[in-house]
């Protein structure tokens, strides 16, 4: 019997490609044993045992900004984790440990690393983080979604991947008709998606409060995901103001159809956002989070834009810039169909089998 070992999580950017390959490993080998570790009070530990899987958490945190008592409460956690992460790889003996990012992806893959155990590192930014080019010294497959990665890995580790995403989105044929009934749309060549993430993201909610009457004045139908964190703060805030071409959602269960819906998307620049905006070809807006490690959402959506396969809006000018240069940018078809054809260009459809791939040479060695 198979034993692999999955680390994935913190957002849902880790957690569903993490999700992916463990269903993909399933397929291919029905009987595997797949335990997943995450990081105590982060989104894995809900997420992972609601798709079936089993998981353990390690009270690892992120590295902090500052120095202080947020620093020694680090330290003293991480030092607890890489001591469970070494027990958790003792008692479970896997054949394989796969890191697709999160907290806990250190102290798991070096336990691993360091007891002879295969590691495979899937790394989802054009940017590499710290901790990941620390433990691809050890690792024996780097699986990446950007060219140019020799930048920071060892090339003869590199096998360009792309990043898996949800199965929904492989499926997805631009079923538009579901799609304008499941969302009561009356303007269905004009639809402007917005998504922050399954939290959301403030300053893009933000700048949409501070357009309304931009909104309400145009001829586009917007559907906006706010995100489970600031929902009934603008249910509250727009509760006699939301004009009716502004559909406001907390969470976007299908994103299948909100993706056929969309004739623009206007989005965070995180690593699996951007490979399911690839995958459907849609014309994006990027708002790369000034808020995460290394700047690497930055990174992300520059990758883009420098191939004419999107466009880059700076959180700070969000506010004066996000909303009047996405209505205009829909009346612009020659410039969708432009974005359109080039973002389609760097979709790798098939990056999660080819994950999987990788995981299977490492198992037969």
């Amino acid at each position: 019997m198979e034993r692999v070992i999955i680390s994935g999580g913190g957002t849902g950017g880790h957690i569903f490609p993490a999700l992916a390959i463990a269903n993909e490993i399933g397929k291919r080998y029905p009987d595997a044993e797949i335990l997943f570790v995450g990081a105590l009070g982060r989104m894995e530990m809900e997420k992972v045992p609601a798709a079936g899987y089993k998981i353990v958490g390690l009270p690892v945190t992120g590295f902090p900004r500052k120095p202080g008592i947020k620093m020694l409460t680090f330290v003293a956690r991480l030092l607890k984790s890489n001591r469970l992460a070494k027990r958790i790889i003792n008692q479970f003996n896997p054949q394989i440990a796969i890191g697709v990012g999160g907290f806990a992806s250190g102290p798991l893959l070096r336990a691993a690393a360091n007891k002879g155990i295969p590691t495979l590192i899937q790394e989802q930014n054009s940017y590499a983080g710290i901790t990941n080019k620390l433990l691809a010294k050890k690792a024996r497959k780097i699986c990446v979604a950007y060219e140019n990665m020799e930048r920071y890995f060892p090339k003869d580790k590199i096998v360009l991947t792309g990043n898996p995403v949800r199965e929904t989105l492989l499926n997805q044929s631009g079923n538009k008709q579901e799609a304008i009934e499941y969302f009561g749309l009356t303007k269905p060549d004009k639809v402007i998606l917005i998504v922050g993430g399954s939290l959301g993201a403030r300053s893009i909610n933000n700048a949409i409060l501070k357009n309304v009457s931009l909104i309400a004045g145009s001829d586009v139908e917007i559907i906006w995901q706010t995100g489970a964190i600031y929902y009934k703060e603008i249910q509250e805030k727009l509760k006699d103001s939301a004009p009716g071409n502004l559909h406001i959602h907390e969470f976007l269960s299908r994103m299948d159809l909100a993706y056929a819906a969309a004739g623009i998307v206007i989005s965070r620049s995180g690593a699996g956002t951007i490979s399911e905006l690839c995958l459907v070809g849609k014309p994006a807006v990027l708002v790369p989070s000034p808020n995460v490690a290394e700047d690497h959402q930055t990174k992300n959506a520059r990758a883009l834009a420098d191939k004419g396969a999107a466009i880059l809006v700076p959180d700070a000018v969000i506010d004066e810039k996000l909303l009047p240069e996405t209505i205009a940018l829909i009346d612009n078809k020659q410039k969708c169909e432009e974005l359109s054809t080039n973002i389609k260009k760097l979709a790798r459809p098939n990056a999660t089998g080819h994950i999987a791939d990788e995981v299977e040479k490492l198992l037969k060695q």
